[in-house]
């Protein structure tokens, strides 16, 4: 069924691909950003240039609209969330959030098994309205209370239908942003050690194609409140490593940080930092296995890396 959806954000990594999986499907698409990266929809979508943490701003270009369905992949803090309820309150059929794994940071070796949506009690979360949440010195470390806040204001205040998607590390060939999957082919390439710490705990990962699928079926589903989304196999960063060490037929070179070294790498953790998917499996979506794609990726990856390498040295 044709429907009205807005993407609040949609022109960078993932975001991208879900605008096309929608225009595809027959939907109206509307996308709104800042307007500082560019996109190449063309008249496919209508542009709203808006910064979403700007409260004024964003009554004043929303207060006449309604969508059926809404993607915020820029919901980053309880002050992104609360600014949310207040313009969309009535408005929207359904509100998806873009939340992360990392909300279950500060479980890590606290729960000794994959963690699990209920992990959370997002009624008992305290808010603080106090902390600097948009100073951009602080976003890396106020990421994971940053995001479970923003879910916990969402749903203890009950006004807008909401789901909360807590996405697993995406892995990508291209426009990935973070680097991290690229950061270990590199470390591969020039034959240096992965740094590691002793525990090695397995986490879980989604790749692009996976994340946009999961998407598309929560906004196209009934339930309400968060799910995890994670392709099954979970992996080390050792474990990774090894794998594209493999994969690029050279040696897995390891070395074990000593204590109070903190250059480790990306997706290295002292214990295991999985999530359970039984709930997104109860409501009749099943993951992929990572097995089924990470090869590929890798070479994938590796190729766009000496691609670009060879054109920066004839350029």
């Amino acid at each position: 069924m044709h429907k009205n959806i807005l993407i609040i954000g949609g022109t960078r990594f993932f975001g991208k691909q879900l605008v096309r999986r929608l225009l595809a499907k027959g939907h109206s698409v509307t996308i709104a950003t800042r307007g500082q990266t560019p996109d190449d929809f063309g008249d496919a979508v209508q542009r709203l240039h808006v910064d979403r943490r700007d409260e004024t701003a964003m009554h004043v270009v929303f207060a006449q609209a309604s969508y059926d369905l809404v993607y915020d992949q820029m919901c980053y803090s309880p002050l992104d969330a609360a600014i949310a309820l207040d313009v969309f309150a009535g408005k929207v059929g359904r509100y998806v959030m873009s939340s992360t794994i990392e909300t279950y940071r500060h479980l890590i070796g606290n729960v000794n098994r994959p963690l699990r949506e209920d992990d959370l009690d997002l009624s008992q979360v305290s808010i603080n309205w106090q902390y600097p949440w948009h100073d951009p010195a602080l976003a890396d470390i106020s990421y994971a209370s940053g995001k479970l806040q923003a879910e916990a204001v969402l749903l203890q205040d009950g006004r807008l239908p909401v789901v909360s998607l807590r996405i697993a590390h995406v892995l990508a060939a291209q426009d990935d942003f973070t680097g991290r999957l690229a950061s270990y082919i590199r470390t591969v390439q020039q034959g240096l050690p992965l740094h590691r710490l002793a525990g090695a705990g397995r986490t879980s990962f989604l790749n692009v194609d996976e994340i946009v699928d999961a998407m598309l079926w929560a906004g196209e589903a009934d339930f309400l409140g968060p799910v995890n989304l994670a392709c099954e196999g979970s992996l080390s960063a050792p474990q990774l490593h090894e794998r594209i060490a493999h994969q690029l037929g050279k040696p897995a070179l390891l070395r074990v940080s000593e204590n109070g070294e903190t250059e480790n790498s990306p997706f290295d953790y002292a214990h295991d930092y999985a999530m359970d998917t039984a709930r997104a499996r109860s409501l009749g979506y099943e993951f992929s296995a990572t097995d089924d794609w990470l090869d590929k990726l890798i070479l994938d990856l590796h190729a766009h890396l000496q691609a670009v390498e060879t054109e920066a040295q004839y350029a």
